[in-house]
């Protein structure tokens, strides 16, 4: 019994790491969106500041990051920027983000 325990307390624990490290990928692709985006709306530096953190905030909204694209193609509608560059903006940075962690 002693053996089953100690496993269901490593799974628990990796099943724990795992979450944190994907919750730090998404939230440094969002970083990484909200710089860019930032870019497109002429932003300064504190502008650019506050957005990251706006666009971390609505990954919150509920689970995915479905809440993440309409914020962005929200707030990018006057400058034409089609859903499918915002989607591979998205996939772009999250790899990037993936590959720093690794």
């Amino acid at each position: 019994m002693e053996k089953f325990d100690e496993r269901e307390k490593s799974a628990e624990k990796k099943f724990a790491m795992d979450e944190e490290k994907a919750f730090k990928i998404d939230a440094r692709r969002n970083k990484f969106l909200g710089q860019w985006a930032s870019k497109i709306l002429s932003f300064n530096a504190d502008q650019e500041k506050e957005y990251i953190q706006s666009i971390i905030k609505a990954d919150f909204a509920e689970a995915g990051d479905q809440d993440v694209f309409r914020k962005l193609k929200e707030d990018l509608k006057n400058h034409n920027i089609p859903d499918t560059e915002i989607r591979k903006k998205m996939d772009e940075f999250s790899e990037k983000a993936k590959s720093e962690f690794i």
